[in-house]
């Protein structure tokens, strides 16, 4: 087992109702916020409303910034926390799934600054302090609403890194699985991968921890079971909890415990189709851990085989990743790069922004050999 320290200060509010508690929660950092949001939809399905109405009733000043993408960028994080800066914000309430949350998260210790964002994203700055974080969470899938990490785009760079620091973990984050009802079947399906691709980091990383392999099968068992459920009858709010819940745990830390903080190679080899065509995360995903997979059987066959035993009852490494695919196919996300529209002639794209980016995972090294495979295999 890795050494490891269990640290997370963030308070988690779930249930239904839980956004009542909203207004008083913010009174406790300030009463001028900065709302974050994105494109739309919480406008559309009451959401807003509901977090608007808190913010006035508790009294605050409330500044916004809408518009940040499903893929979030920097020029977002940047122009936001220019606005916060300038209007001397207290507290940013975060409303949305991950890419509104890991937006926020940059903008918090953004504001204190006079510096481009990026510049953390990068390394080249540490932050030294940060605007305090409340996230609203309408998508089950990150886990952002209860870690200290981030994951925010440069196209100009072409580059899409991900961010830890402790600073950045929400102070309070507001589950009510209601919230999630109106997300479309596409998006609950992709959340339901990253739950799972969440856990797999964890389980594929350096570490025997017995203990936390048992975590990662319960957490993926909630999803297999409940999962095909929910996508047959999405406004079924007793499994949107479940789905809702697992998300969260799947990268609370809960799992990593006595690992080396995860592999994260196959998320890092996703981000560049998202980073290069726009292609949802969690899509990435199921067509990216099949193929890591397949890679990997040779070399960790048995780690591969008794993952299957334990979720499929399956007993070759082969099963295992055959009922991973009938598994992604059942609840309608990709599992081949023809069905999100790439084929083979943008596959030298793909390694030379892969290299670029340094994609690899902290386990299982990847460099360009294994990109070419890996995208043979998506293929």
């Amino acid at each position: 087992m890795e050494k490891f320290v269990a640290h997370n200060p963030t308070s988690l509010h779930f249930g239904s109702g839980v956004v009542n508690d909203l207004g008083k929660t913010v009174l406790l950092y300030g009463k001028k916020v900065l709302l974050v949001y994105g494109k739309g939809s919480v406008l559309k399905n009451g959401i807003y409303q509901q977090v608007h109405d808190q913010l006035a009733a508790a009294g605050c000043t409330i500044v916004e910034y809408s518009g940040i993408k499903p893929n979030p960028v920097i020029a977002d994080v940047n122009a936001a926390a220019r606005l916060g800066r300038e209007q001397q914000v207290d507290v940013i309430v975060a409303v949305g799934g991950g890419s509104v949350i890991d937006s926020a998260k940059i903008i918090s210790i953004t504001i204190p600054v006079d510096h481009d964002g990026w510049d953390f994203m990068m390394d080249k700055r540490r932050p030294a302090t940060a605007v305090p974080l409340i996230a609203v969470l309408t998508l089950a899938a990150t886990g952002t609403e209860m870690n200290s990490f981030a994951v925010v785009q440069n196209p100009e760079a072409q580059m899409k890194p991900g961010y830890g620091n402790s600073l950045i973990y929400p102070k309070h984050s507001f589950l009510d699985p209601a919230f999630t009802l109106t997300v479309p079947a596409n998006q609950t399906a992709y959340g339901i991968v990253d739950l799972i691709a969440h856990s797999l980091e964890a389980y594929f990383d350096k570490g025997d921890a017995s203990l936390s392999d048992r975590f990662v099968y319960a957490v993926i068992a909630e999803a297999l079971e409940n999962g095909p459920a929910l996508m047959i009858d999405l406004h079924n709010v007793v499994l949107r909890e479940k789905i809702m819940y697992a998300a969260t745990c799947a990268l609370n830390g809960l799992v990593f415990h006595g690992r080396a903080g995860g592999d994260w190679g196959v998320h890092n080899f996703g981000h560049v189709f998202s980073l290069l065509y726009d292609i949802p995360h969690g899509a990435t995903l199921s067509i990216g851990y099949l193929a890591w997979m397949k890679m990997q059987k040779d070399n960790i066959p048995e780690r591969i085989s008794t993952l299957g035993q334990n979720l499929f009852g399956t007993e070759s490494a082969d099963q295992a990743i055959q009922a991973f695919e009938e598994f992604f196919t059942l609840i309608g996300s990709p599992v081949r790069l023809s069905q999100v529209g790439l084929d083979a002639s943008q596959k030298q794209e793909v390694l030379t922004v892969a290299e670029k980016n340094k994609v690899s995972g902290s386990n299982h090294k990847l460099g360009l050999e294994e990109y070419s495979l890996l995208y043979d295999l998506m293929l």
